[in-house]
């Protein structure tokens, strides 16, 4: 039987509430950054589709965590190899390498055709830079998220290709 002065809380934490887990804190953060860079950085400083490109990005760190996947790291770089890692997380035992590509529109060739033989060696190189660093060996591939803003929707159209090209 339940007091009712009292309220029943199942967290271990009784001052965090659910929007923590479940993203939404992060989520608020993440995009009054954003406003935050808007506003104090200079145009000049970040060319529109270096700001659309952020913005699938991190758009594609909330879908990809809606459909289970554990984030652990976000525009990896290696000091030993040129270019980065979008995404790095967990889907269930399998490590996922990320590439994110993003686009206003579908005229021109698909987003996912732009990871290339020699993209797809770079980030090869760097996920092995990455791997070096695990203290045990697992499985892992890479996956290729597609992010289309067309027209003037404020709602991403999201796909995603698991195992997009072949561990080398």
């Amino acid at each position: 039987m339940r007091d009712r002065g009292h309220r029943t809380n199942f967290s271990p934490h009784p001052r965090i509430s659910s929007p923590v887990f479940s993203g939404r804190l992060t989520h608020a953060v993440l995009r009054a950054l954003d406003w935050l860079a808007r506003h104090t950085l200079s145009p000049a400083n970040s060319p529109e589709h270096q700001r659309l490109g952020r913005r699938g990005e991190e758009d594609s760190y909330f879908y990809l965590r809606r459909r289970g996947y554990v984030m652990v790291a976000r525009n990896f770089r290696s000091p030993h190899r040129r270019g980065e890692i979008d995404l790095i997380g967990w889907d269930r035992d399998v490590l996922c390498f990320i590439e994110v590509k993003t686009r206003t529109t579908r005229d021109v060739k698909p987003a996912e055709a732009a990871v290339d033989r020699d993209k797809q060696r770079a980030l090869a190189a760097v996920a092995q830079d990455y791997l070096r660093h695990l203290a045990l060996p697992c499985q892992w591939r890479f996956d290729i998220v597609t992010v289309y803003y067309e027209g003037h929707s404020s709602r991403p159209l999201f796909e995603l290709f698991q195992n997009a090209f072949p561990v080398a």
